[in-house]
């Protein structure tokens, strides 16, 4: 018998569809979703659909798929992605097939569409490079498989973008029996292009990690190796060059309706210290540096749930997504820690985040914490803060190349008066301080974004 496993975060559009064409073969007697951590209906509805759900004991794709695999009881697995809609209805017969007909013990599938372009501008130079056998492979990164538990198990599942292109390098190097097969027409959703250059990196990481193992990788190869990735960069940024218009937004009781810190406090049993914290220092750069201490211990899921546990204001998504068919560049710029930052840009659609970078060993919190030096005072800055938001905007000015008159600036505290002062328009969100309402070109008192669609033309 077959177990098909579905790794899902926020798929509820698609997953009761999708386990359904799991079903819809004979073979399957076990339908497995590991969720990770959706914030949306998707695991109501992949129970209702008849499905075995599993929360992912770690973010990322593939912590998903090997906790998939632990759990599994059949000897054939099939993974499928979870945000297709288009999917034949004989899909998991034809992943099947030649591995109990013909014997074989991986399939990739191989479909109708548009070509991927992290696949095109750094998978398949890397590939052509370190791995030629892996180019017979038309669709080296797709996620749709099938294969023989017992070679699944000897996978190293990678835990971002390059789990794909990984499970099929170590199953060559297993020197697995592998049949690439034809799925049909496949509509996915195609990935912003603010995506494409971590997902560059992640997958040729992957890539890197299993040519090193290759006693032919020399420093030759190292060197052209990091010429593709530079090209990749730079396709990357000529894409958002010609948007000539840029918004960013606070986080902490801006997008999100309280702060992260706080809220971590209150679980975890640490808000004493951290208002002696913040009551005994002055200087922004040290109070960062030793709240990050209370962080220390704590892993990357219990800090991630703590920031899907303070609901975003309740328009954030639509307004954004509006500023980007607007031709704004989106992003965040916060004090906080970027992974938080960065999950919370996902959440609603934004193109970055910048914030301070939290240290992590194994997921888990080191306790130190690494200050951006888009924060830290130049020459060019424009007030005398040894570290500030402003300093991050002209940063931002600079790599765009869009000027700060042409720049939206939103946020709610005393850390953001400066940012605020020296955009383009700045705009004082629900704040109670009365400096940064004061130099404010805009004040916004009620909880939705709606009324900054209003003079952002």
């Amino acid at each position: 018998m077959v177990s098909v496993i579905i790794p899902t975060l926020n798929e509820e559009a698609s997953i009761t569809g999708v386990i359904g064409i799991a079903k819809k073969c004979k073979l399957v007697n076990e339908v497995i979703v590991v969720d990770d951590h959706s914030f949306d209906n998707t695991v109501s509805l992949a129970k209702q659909a008849g499905a075995s759900v599993i929360m992912s004991t770690k973010l990322g794709k593939g912590a998903s798929m090997l906790d998939g695999l632990l759990v599994t009881s059949n000897d054939i697995i099939v993974y499928i992605d979870a945000d297709i809609g288009s999917y034949q209805n004989d899909l998991i017969d034809i992943m099947v097939k030649p591995i109990i007909e013909e014997g074989y013990d991986f399939v990739k599938s191989t479909f109708e569409r548009q070509a991927g372009r992290v696949t095109e501008l750094a998978a398949k130079p890397l590939l052509s490079l370190l791995f030629p056998q892996a180019l017979k492979f038309s669709q080296p990164l797709s996620g749709m498989i099938a294969g023989k538990k017992s070679f699944l198990e000897k996978v190293e599942f990678e835990n971002d973008y390059g789990a794909d292109i990984g499970i099929l390098l170590d199953m060559i190097q297993q020197k697995a029996k592998i049949k690439e097969v034809n799925i049909g027409v496949i509509e996915n959703k195609m990935k912003q292009w603010q995506q494409l250059a971590p997902m560059a990196r992640e997958v040729s990481k992957a890539i890197l990690k299993r040519a090193r193992l290759n006693p032919d990788f020399n420093l030759d190869t190292l060197q052209t190796t990091t010429m593709i990735l530079d090209q990749m960069d730079i396709a990357v940024k000529e894409s958002l060059i010609g948007l000539k218009k840029m918004l960013v937004f606070d986080m902490d009781n801006t997008i999100l309706q309280g702060r992260f810190i706080y809220q971590a406090a209150e679980k975890f049993n640490f808000r004493k210290e951290l208002l002696e914290i913040i009551s005994n220092n002055n200087e922004s750069f040290l109070i960062t540096k030793m709240i990050a201490k209370l962080l220390k211990g704590l892993n990357v899921a219990q800090l991630i749930e703590v920031a899907d546990g303070i609901p975003l204001v309740e328009d954030a998504i639509e307004v954004v997504t509006e500023l980007k068919k607007r031709g704004y560049v989106v992003g965040i710029i916060s004090d906080s820690y970027n992974f938080v930052a960065s999950h919370i840009a996902n959440k609603i659609g934004a193109h970055f985040s910048i914030a301070n970078e939290l240290e992590f060993s194994k997921s888990v919190a080191t306790g130190e914490v690494k200050v951006l030096s888009y924060f830290l005072k130049t020459e060019q800055s424009r007030c005398n803060h040894n570290f500030c938001k402003s300093n991050a905007l002209l940063e931002l000015s600079n790599k765009y190349n869009i000027p700060p008159a042409n720049i939206i600036a939103v946020g709610d505290s005393e850390n953001d008066i400066c940012m605020v002062k020296y955009a383009g328009i700045g705009v004082a969100f629900c704040s109670d301080n009365k400096l940064l309402n004061s130099i404010a070109d805009k004040v916004i008192m009620e909880k939705k974004f709606t009324s900054v669609l209003e003079f952002a033309e």
